[in-house]
């Protein structure tokens, strides 16, 4: 609730014609919506039936309102990055999904049916006792399944949105394919916790799961930082990996000297943590070299590329292949959509002679 209503006013207020802030704004208050009126209906008739007012009018919106956030969700998902629908021909479904929702809100109010099926004695007062049972639980489970298969049609939307996207829209939809893949750990952990009945663990895991996904879509559009994902993952893995083998490194120097020197052990752990330091920066270098490597690939190239031609430049004189070469290296390395090179006049007085180099 949290995450979708604060990046959701974030979102509105920086962009307030993406319709995606206000969607996400929109989720977290029928969230907060959704544990109130539940809380409310579950004491007011059940708990200590009487005790608080209008809680029999509440019930009905209660049971529907699961639905509405659902497909509020789904949106999210379907108009994020750009706020727009992947192309004219998913009209007729965002349509029809946001009619069943509507739907459904509406039938859950005016339904005829016990509001609570364990208390079949507690009836609706807004009940329709016109509308045939029948037909509102068909009408009903239609209306989820199509809000349901929303939700699942708007995630593989994002897939075929990062498969013909370019440049910025892609950079967009990689944030949200990092969350997606952190919230599925999180989501394994949830399910490794069940069966070892850990509710604790659930609880933070879900919510974890739950709350990634606002923030990654808020990152994706106000692009926060938009090309700092490779060096996120590159930093957060090399400096994961050092921590666990300088821990080794600290472990083992700990019981090695502790052999040697057993009746001093101030002077073990002084010995450890001296060598562990002198580890420190090599070990870095070479471990954030290898997670480059793999991991940022492009950093890693560019970083040669500049290397070499440091090394060439020593050993170049002739200008205009130095200004060809210098340009090229900027094209890989940066990849801009043009260069220029002024260089300076060769003697006083004479007029500025630029190269240009156009992509």
């Amino acid at each position: 609730m949290v995450s979708a209503a604060t990046v959701g006013a974030v979102l509105a207020a920086r962009r307030p014609r993406h319709p995606v802030g206000w969607l996400l704004l929109g989720l977290g208050l029928l969230l907060t919506l959704d544990g109130l009126a539940y809380g409310y209906v579950r004491y007011g008739l059940v708990a200590r039936p009487g005790a608080l007012p209008a809680a029999s009018y509440l019930a009905g919106f209660s049971n529907g309102i699961v639905i509405t956030w659902l497909s509020c969700a789904g949106f999210v998902l379907l108009l994020t990055p750009t706020g727009m629908l992947p192309s004219p021909r998913w009209r007729w479904w965002a349509r029809a999904a946001a009619a069943a929702a509507v739907v459904y809100l509406l039938g859950s109010v005016v339904d005829p049916a016990p509001l609570d099926p364990e208390y079949p004695t507690i009836g609706n007062p807004l009940a329709v006792q016109a509308l045939p049972g029948l037909l509102l639980l068909a009408a009903g489970a239609t209306c989820a399944s199509i809000v349901l298969a929303a939700l699942v049609v708007a995630a593989g939307s994002l897939v075929g949105r990062y498969r013909r996207a370019r440049g910025v829209e892609r950079q967009q939809l990689r944030w949200l394919a990092v969350a997606a893949a952190l919230a599925s750990v999180a989501l394994l952990i949830a399910v490794v916790a069940v069966v070892t009945s850990n509710d604790e663990l659930v609880l933070a895991a879900l919510s974890s799961c739950v709350a990634l996904l606002p923030l990654a879509t808020g990152a994706a559009i106000l692009r926060y930082r938009l090309y700092d994902l490779d060096r996120i993952i590159s930093r957060t893995l090399a400096y994961g990996l050092l921590t666990v083998l300088l821990g080794l490194s600290y472990a083992g120097v700990v019981v090695l000297l502790g052999q040697l020197f057993r009746q001093h052990s101030s002077l073990v752990v002084a010995g450890a943590t001296l060598a562990v330091a002198a580890l420190f920066q090599p070990a870095r270098r070479r471990v954030q070299r290898a997670v480059d490597r793999r991991f940022d690939r492009r950093r890693y190239d560019a970083a040669h590329t500049v290397e070499a031609f440091s090394v060439r430049l020593r050993q170049q004189i002739d200008l205009d292949a130095l200004s060809a070469e210098l340009l090229g290296v900027i094209d890989q390395t940066m990849q801009p959509t043009q260069a220029s090179l002024w260089l300076r006049p060769l003697a006083e007085g004479s007029r500025p002679h630029p190269i240009r180099w156009e992509y």
